[in-house]
């Protein structure tokens, strides 16, 4: 029995999604470039899905020398637009806004927050404003907005924080089980795109490898769409790039 049929009768799936399936080719692991144009081939969803990398990595997050993360940005951005808030003072809002910062303000922005305004993908402190949003933490920290030094995020050079994040910085850390995710572009970017932001991010892997890590450090890559199956690249291919 085929891959679509199996996928259909056992009902998981949708048919496209299980037609999709089929034009996997079973224990094929493909490069970078084989990988994107496999995923294009398959059946599209009826709105622009965002690419997807999951990368397994031979780590141990339990332990703090062995978590991986930090940040890239994609030479081509995720094709996502990314509401910045900037909280600083005096001439370093004027700085953000002409940046392209959505907003920006001080203690009163601060109190905005507390109050319960949410409505930004990333905020951005200078370091002498830190101790107002540090009073935040609980509010920011469990939605990924509190800003951290490691991700960029607490800088007086604001201007080129929101410069970097609206050009399609993002960030990655492990999860809990060694993996990390995170978004590579949209469906609607030309082959070529895709192809330069995987390979800026897995660059940014390998080169982010601890010194404590043991064995395989990449143990497994794959590509996919909001809506369709993955499609598994060589990890191989990653061990020095």
């Amino acid at each position: 029995m085929s891959a679509r049929a199996q996928v259909a009768a056992r009902g998981d799936h949708s048919k496209r999604y299980a037609a999709a399936l089929a034009l996997r080719e079973p224990g094929i692991r493909y490069d970078i470039a084989g990988a994107v144009e496999a995923l294009l081939k398959m059946p599209a969803a009826g709105f622009v899905e965002t690419v997807e990398l999951a990368v397994r990595l031979g780590v141990d997050p339990r332990h703090a020398d062995q978590i991986v993360r930090g940040t890239v940005v994609l030479p081509h951005g995720t094709g996502k637009t990314v509401h910045v808030t900037v909280v600083a003072q005096g001439d370093k809002q004027r700085e953000a806004l002409d940046a392209g910062a959505d907003v920006a303000g001080g203690k009163e922005l601060v109190q905005k927050i507390q109050d319960g305004w949410l409505d930004t993908g990333v905020i951005i402190s200078t370091p002498d404003m830190m101790a107002d949003v540090g009073k935040l933490g609980r509010l920011l920290g469990p939605r990924g907005l509190m800003p951290n030094p490691k991700s960029g995020t607490v800088t007086f050079d604001v201007a080129r924080a929101v410069r970097d994040i609206k050009a399609g910085k993002i960030e990655f850390r492990t999860d809990k089980t060694g993996n990390v995710h995170v978004p590579v572009g949209r469906r609607s970017f030309s082959p070529a795109h895709l192809v330069e932001n995987i390979t800026a991010f897995m660059d940014t892997i390998v080169r982010a490898k601890p010194a404590a890590a043991k064995g395989q450090y990449v143990r497994s890559v794959a590509l996919s769409c909001t809506m369709s199956p993955s499609v598994p690249l060589d990890a191989n291919l990653f061990r020095a790039l």
